[in-house]
């Protein structure tokens, strides 16, 4: 039978706890066990799928159409196990399936309430599917004290209740802050947190305390005291040069003994680390640099392209290289020359991004790295933008624009009114809901024999992850290879363009799908180790 960690947090949001539980999961894989993650978002959303990227960050896509909180993407990249729709669920999600049931009569007319309705949903996602695993990981989006959150807290509290003796713990993720003025740590925050917690009727059995500098022993036995935990389950989480030594440093610190110890397993196996120390020492030793400009309409919160910039530090592993990230938002180039903000960068990546705000300043950036041999790298709305850019000037085409726009003279990109998944037919309109209407997941794609894509991905045929609307119009094939820009990348139907080229450049690449999603630091995507590799070669000739 599974066991469970339910992963809290407290003091402050954005302490890590989705890293926490990806480096956890990573250690007991390390140890031989099999885990899988969950994440309990309380939002009201269904899913994030339509919150902006200015509040939420990355929308996460799993392979099965799933929009996500963006920690599935850190689980994902660390424990190698691939998430779906049944590892993160909001309660706008659990809300609606009861209402569902309520009117469809499902309740037999009794009073339906949080306790006991709301609660047994909640657990039944927990636990359901978990066949053959060892250890599942809950993360509790969040903050212990929010009100939102309080039907999940209780939720992981019966649990722990039903399930049999030591098969559920509870570990609690707080902020010691350093107050300069007194030279020393403070852990009255920690105690608060987890006295909070307690008055829900949750024990936390391993405190991971963050902080930016070492905790001394005394302040480690003190919390232990005050928060009933005991000494060598109070684990500091210090700050560390890259996300990916964080395992390496959780386990020196004991996390993993921490919690076999708290679920009473004795004789565990040792830890097989050398992977990720392997990608420690290769992000700490590079043997170069190179810069790669992002441009797009997201860069105030880093967080809207937390996949991207982790697969270039994975395509900068492929390489040996240390990448630095220019940031760069989209609309500067609407009203100044992209020239001095792009001639020294060694590579240029326009990502994906929803509306007009921005798109003339995408379009720059793609001329600019068109015309100056620089690599270029457009993904979903980057690639359209790329391919407008190409119509306009190579093809002659003035009017070409996208009808997300509004109505196009030349609609070269245009809404999908239908598509197909597997044998089944999707159709959408322009009146359809926002939420969960995209072309989304995993859909196959064939490459052009010869072509640089099918070089180097090492094959004909790929399978990656969309998140879309709108699509390049096929009628438009033509006159857009007859300028150069080949369509090397189909759909496995043929109709929908996922992959464009132009063969003459340097590296100049645009994809319809998010690549980045499948990325991991120990497997990095074969596009992005091929982008970085050109970024190689440019930064040797400037």
């Amino acid at each position: 039978m599974s066991r469970y960690i339910f992963i809290t947090g407290g003091v402050v949001s954005s302490l890590g706890k989705g890293l926490a539980s990806a480096a956890l999961g990573a250690l007991l894989q390390a140890r031989g066990y099999t885990v899988r993650l969950r994440k309990l978002d309380p939002y009201l959303n269904v899913d994030p799928g339509t919150m902006s990227p200015f509040q939420h960050g990355e929308v996460f896509v799993t392979d099965d159409g799933a929009e996500t909180d963006l920690d599935l993407g850190h689980y994902e990249r660390f424990t190698g196990v691939p998430c779906s729709q049944a590892d993160n669920v909001t309660t706008g999600r659990i809300y609606s399936d009861i209402i569902t049931k309520e009117r469809r009569g499902d309740f037999l007319g009794g009073t339906v309430q949080v306790i006991p309705h709301v609660t047994n949903a909640i657990q039944d996602f927990i636990v359901e599917g978990n066949d053959g695993v060892d250890f599942v990981l809950c993360e509790i989006g969040g903050t212990v004290g929010d009100i939102e959150g309080l039907p999940f807290f209780e939720a992981i509290r019966q649990l722990a209740i039903k399930l049999p003796p030591e098969h559920a713990i509870f570990i609690h993720l707080t902020l010691l802050p350093y107050v300069r003025a007194a030279g020393e740590l403070k852990t009255k925050p920690t105690q608060h947190s987890v006295k909070e917690l307690r008055s829900i009727g949750i024990q936390p059995d391993i405190l991971m305390c963050r902080a930016d500098r070492e905790v001394p022993a005394d302040e480690r036995r003190k919390i232990a005291l005050f928060c009933n935990v005991r000494e060598e389950a109070v684990i500091q989480a210090l700050d560390v040069d890259s996300i990916y030594d964080v395992p390496v440093a959780y386990h020196n610190e004991g996390l993993d003994a921490a919690v076999l110890e708290a679920f009473g397993i004795d004789g565990a196996p040792a830890p097989d680390l050398r992977r990720w120390e392997r990608i420690s020492h290769s992000i700490a030793n590079p043997d170069g640099d190179v810069t790669i400009a992002i441009v797009g309409k997201y860069t105030e919160l880093r967080d809207a392209y937390k996949s991207l910039t982790e697969a270039l530090v994975h395509g900068g592993i492929a390489n040996g290289v240390h990448v630095n990230i220019e940031w760069i938002e989209a609309e500067v180039f609407e009203q100044e020359d992209p020239a001095p903000f792009l001639e020294n960068v060694n590579g240029i990546i326009v990502p994906g991004g929803f509306g007009e705000r921005g798109a003339a300043g995408k379009i720059a950036a793609a001329k600019f790295a068109r015309t100056r041999g620089v690599p270029y790298f457009g993904i979903c709305f980057g690639m359209q933008m790329a391919v407008i850019e190409v119509a306009r000037n190579l093809a002659g085409l003035e009017g070409a624009n996208s009808t997300e726009f509004g109505a196009a003279e030349i609609p070269i990109v245009g809404l999908m009114t239908e598509w197909m998944r597997g044998n089944e037919l999707e159709r959408r309109a322009e009146t359809s809901d926002l939420g969960g209407t995209m072309r989304l997941g995993a859909y196959e794609a064939v490459l052009e024999p010869g072509s640089r894509v099918a070089e180097i991905y090492g094959a004909d045929e790929i399978s990656e992850r969309h998140r879309h609307r709108y699509e390049v119009n096929m009628h438009y094939r033509d006159v857009l290879e007859g300028a150069g820009l080949q369509i090397t990348g189909v759909s496995a139907d043929g109709l929908l363009p996922e992959i464009v080229e132009i063969p003459e450049h340097p590296w100049f690449i645009g994809v319809q799908f998010h690549p980045e999603l499948k990325s991991r630091p120990f497997e990095p995507h074969p596009l992005f180790a091929s982008f970085i590799e050109a970024a190689v070669e440019r930064s040797r000739l400037v």
